[in-house]
């Protein structure tokens, strides 16, 4: 769920060769020995496991008979190592903070437990002493004072009970998604964490977070395309990549947002006669369509290529998109609610129609995240939330291998026009060319918007891909100074997507910070090529290098 966001000060609008085979094999040779197919537990082998460890390490867990667990998502390795991550709740109210992941040996013996947050869970009640309307009344005040100078309508705002451990000791709290349209009719939308006991408000974050036949596209080139075949009409649906689909928003808007849907904006299906779309132009309607269904094909093979991801819940199943969404929208968003990606025309001054391949696969990405660690979107959590779609959007990018398109380290860099004020959306060698965005970890990071706090992540991991210092990528030149003026040389991009992976799947919670980042790609990097090897240093060296340590 995020925003690209384009502008460095004064908005909250809106963010060669394939290397595939590589990763796919040093992931697999990385977890030897391998397990046998038929002795590998499976799913539901490993969610077993996992529960009977849970009855013997509960007191360690922190888990009394006051709360139950749900399982949000198990990883299972190629040596059979498991890893089952769960959601928690308390007198059956979500916990903020409650996920865990177990970590379980190939015979299913426990290896321990990574915890969003540690301590003793309890409450003297669970009755809150803030009625539910005046929770939403509050977080109707707290979005139009984080809107000030608009004019919001529409505004609703639905509470909901919760447990709040991020926030220190538990509390019991109003979790409110406020949502409303501005001027032009353009979603807004915020998320308000409210002591159910006082009213005091504490947190509040953003929360717009999205037949073989050929299309010509706006940013690249003529594309290849699988669709659907319906009688005599094409369809651009995929039915090889979970029926994923492009649908046209008609330019309307929703008032629809995480579990608050009063209507939502058409997704009309687009079909053409002879299965060519588009005309490269951003006059046919359908050319956008072609870029947005075409992202997310990569995005998809991208994930199942390298990761052995099927589909962004890992489930098989397809998100869909939608273009041409509200009144010169100057943004593009994943939602989960509706499992798909939104895309706006832009307002043809400062950007174009957010369709570009980096986008697409940042929206997606923030589907990953939200179906694995659930970094919260908020704080240094917010920061890696949003660096994460960065980094795994630029991966895309590299691995389509479209010469019209090719990788490089600049985020929606085809979607900014000549009135926007520089090249891109980010930079990730240093993210400070973007006017607000950091490069070096300081104690006041998680004050900063997320798309700013994300920078020293960003700045990290092209530390780790590539290398301090200047070079030339794909006709593009960086230069990424370290900020203790260390020297650090590069791993490459296919072992910097390995470890990130692994570490938002396996290691990451809801409230991982820098410091906690810096543990979980570390223990990625030890699990994939070993303890002593020079990309586990290599790790060590980038996070160091902007003061992570």
């Amino acid at each position: 769920m995020s925003r690209i966001r384009p502008y460095a000060r004064g908005s909250r609008r809106l963010a060669t060769t394939s290397v595939a085979a590589t990763t796919a094999t040093l992931l697999a040779a990385a977890l030897t020995p391998t397990a046998a197919a038929a002795d590998r537990p499976t799913r539901a082998s490993a969610i077993e496991n996992a529960a009977a460890a849970l009855v013997h390490r509960a007191a360690a867990l922190g888990l009394t008979d006051a709360q139950g667990t749900a399982v949000r998502d198990v990883v299972v390795d190629a040596d059979g190592t498991q890893h089952i991550r769960y959601d928690r709740t308390y007198r059956h109210l979500p916990v903020l903070g409650g996920d865990f992941v177990v970590h379980l040996a190939p015979d299913g013996s426990y290896r321990g437990a990574d915890q969003a947050t540690r301590g003793a869970l309890s409450l003297a009640s669970v009755t809150p002493k803030l009625a539910a309307p005046k929770a939403a009344d509050l977080a109707a005040a707290a979005l139009r004072a984080a809107n000030l100078g608009e004019t919001l309508r529409r505004i609703t705002a639905k509470p909901q009970l919760v447990v709040d451990v991020l926030h220190g000791a538990p509390k019991l709290v109003w979790q409110t998604d406020a949502v409303a349209q501005d001027s032009l009719g353009n979603p807004v939308a915020r998320t308000i964490l409210t002591d159910a006991g006082t009213g005091t408000e504490i947190d509040a974050w953003d929360t717009i977070e999205t037949a073989s036949g050929d299309g010509k596209s706006l940013y690249g080139g003529t594309v290849p395309l699988r669709t659907t075949l319906s009688g005599s009409t094409y369809q651009l649906k995929d039915a090889t990549r979970g029926n994923t689909y492009t649908g046209d928003a008609a330019n309307q808007n929703d008032l629809c947002l995480l579990t608050v849907c009063l209507s939502r904006a058409p997704s009309t299906v687009f079909t053409d006669g002879d299965n060519h779309w588009g005309t490269g132009t951003a006059a046919d309607r359908a050319t956008v369509a072609v870029d947005a269904q075409y992202g997310t094909d990569v995005t998809w093979d991208y994930y199942k290529n390298v990761h052995g991801r099927n589909g962004i819940a890992d489930d098989g199943k397809g998100s869909y998109n939608r273009v041409h969404y509200g009144t010169r929208y100057n943004n593009a968003f994943w939602d989960d609610s509706c499992f798909c990606m939104t895309y706006g025309d832009g307002d043809g001054t400062q950007l174009g129609p957010l369709v570009s391949l980096d986008v697409a696969g940042h929206e997606m990405s923030h589907g990953v995240t939200s179906k694995t660690a659930a970094l919260t979107y908020s704080g240094e959590s917010g920061g890696l939330n949003e660096a994460t779609s960065d980094i795994f959007g630029t991966l895309v990018e590299f691995h389509a291998a479209n010469k019209s398109d090719p990788g490089d380290y600049l985020i929606g860099e085809k979607v900014v026009r000549s009135g926007f004020g520089r090249e891109a959306l980010r930079y990730m060698d240093k993210p400070s060319k973007d006017g607000a965005s950091a490069d070096c970890w300081t104690a006041g990071l998680g004050d900063l918007d997320v798309h700013y706090s994300s920078g020293v992540a960003n700045h990290f991991a092209f530390l780790l891909a590539e290398g301090s210092g200047t070079r030339t990528v794909n006709g593009v030149g960086y230069n990424s100074p370290t900020c203790d003026g260390s020297s650090v040389t590069g791993i490459g991009r296919g072992k910097l997507g390995a470890i990130w992976y692994r570490a938002l799947t396996v290691y990451m919670t809801s409230s991982t910070d820098y410091a906690g980042a810096r543990k979980a790609t570390l223990s990625a990097a030890r699990d994939l090529y070993g303890a002593d090897s020079a990309e586990t240093d290599a790790v060590a060296a980038a996070w160091s290098a902007v003061d992570v340590g």
